[in-house]
């Protein structure tokens, strides 16, 4: 087996997401960043129960819906958390999609149901921003509901949608103000901590670097955890890949441009910085 330079496992990996929040004695950990997540909204979740994470749709088309995490309160309330490592296209369509199974599932069948639901949370932990707004260094949480766009009021309240957009939130230790801000820079930082920072030394955090901590995983563990870590890392590579070759093409047509203004090559350089080697295969 390779050593792991790390000393806590990587929360945005499969399996590190599932062994932080998706197993029974992980409850604990689940049923606390929930309630700070939805403390003005929700109250206290006090019980948990998991819930099957794969669903198929109804319809002819027999598309199955996986959730990361798909659970239910005390009351009933059903909570789907997802993470999701990389931009894609039709990310909010795909929630919306999601939200949809906990909604038809509460339907009874025969003629006494009135319709009433009970409350759905789609939340969605993010590796990436959104391009709408990335230039909006703070807004790293999103909150959604049905609105009335000319009152600017809820209109209706069962259906609730979280987003949080991990690279914007980019507090130090010492700026930590509320537990939420603390389970977020775990969240966001855990693999990179060699130790326990002292404002993070209180039960419920303890309990989760316990739960992390590479050097206390089986044989077994160790090896589900390098096979996610090594999936993790070759997706992030080959999108590095990507953004890079495409920066490249778009110097390219800068330089081709500035050379059909006759622009000197040192301009061209400076303005792109290729190298005068392939400006003059441009030219």
């Amino acid at each position: 087996m390779l050593e792991f330079r790390e000393k806590y496992i990587n929360p945005f990996t499969d399996y590190g997401f599932k062994r932080l929040f998706g197993e029974e004695p992980s409850k604990p950990l689940l049923i606390d960043f929930l309630n700070e997540l939805l403390k003005d909204e929700e109250g206290t979740i006090t019980e948990l129960t998991y819930l099957k994470n794969e669903h198929l749709d109804s319809s002819q088309l027999d598309r199955r819906a996986i959730f990361d995490l798909y659970c239910t309160n005390e009351k009933g309330e059903k909570f789907i958390v997802e993470l999701q490592k990389t931009k894609q296209k039709f990310f909010k369509d795909r929630t919306v999609y999601y939200s949809t199974f906990p909604i038809r599932e509460q339907a009874i069948s025969g003629s006494e149901w009135d319709f009433e639901l009970k409350k759905v949370y789609m939340i969605a932990i993010l590796d990436f921003v959104f391009d709408e707004d990335k230039q909006e260094d703070n807004k790293y949480r999103y909150n959604v509901k049905l609105t009335d766009l000319e009152s600017n009021k809820v209109f209706y309240d069962k259906l609730y949608f979280i987003y949080l957009s991990m690279p914007k939130f980019n507090k130090a230790i010492e700026e930590l103000d509320t537990q939420f801000d603390k389970w977020l820079y775990v969240l966001k930082n855990l693999n990179k901590l060699e130790r326990i920072p002292e404002r993070l030394k209180e039960h419920i955090f303890l309990k989760l670097f316990e739960k992390a901590e590479i050097a206390k995983f089986s044989k077994e563990e160790y090896q589900n955890y390098e096979e996610s870590l090594k999936y993790y890392r070759d997706l992030h590579n080959s999108l590095q890949t990507s953004k890079e070759e495409g920066r490249i093409e778009e110097k390219i047509e800068i330089a081709k441009i500035m050379l059909s203004d006759n622009e000197p090559i040192e301009k061209i350089i400076k303005y792109t910085g290729l190298t005068a080697e392939v400006i003059e295969k441009l030219r």
